[in-house]
């Protein structure tokens, strides 16, 4: 009986896990996404890059001033199939919620290529 027990505790720990990510289990499942980001080398560039979102500019214009990378196309990466970004950033990407540049919804992680901040506007 023991192992059922943690078993089950596992569970709903992945459930609960879930539950604080933006999408949860909300979100139907995607195969592609469309998905923009900005790409800082360090964490202080990155973090001011979240301070201009959060005053409200959009997230584009960020992506034009701040993003070493994509930087002419407003941080857009288009539609991206699973598997070919890198995993990190992948794990982000599909949990978010599609939201427009005014009004983003924005998730982070770091990979071997810096800071990402990254919205997607798109799920089919």
């Amino acid at each position: 009986m023991a192992p059922k027990n943690k078993g089950k505790g596992k569970d709903n720990s992945a459930s609960g896990s879930e539950a604080k990510g933006s999408g949860g289990g909300k979100l139907k499942p995607a195969t592609s996404i469309n998905v923009r980001h900005i790409l800082c080398e360090k964490h202080s560039k990155k973090e001011e890059a979240l301070q201009k979102i959060r005053e409200g500019k959009k997230f584009d214009e960020v992506a034009r001033e701040m993003s070493e990378d994509k930087a002419r196309q407003g941080g857009s990466l288009g539609w991206k199939v699973r598997g070919s970004l890198l995993a990190d950033f992948e794990k982000v990407a599909y949990e978010l919620e599609p939201s427009t540049t005014v009004s983003p919804k924005i998730g982070e992680c770091k990979t071997s290529e810096g800071y990402h901040i990254i919205m997607v506007e798109g799920r089919k």
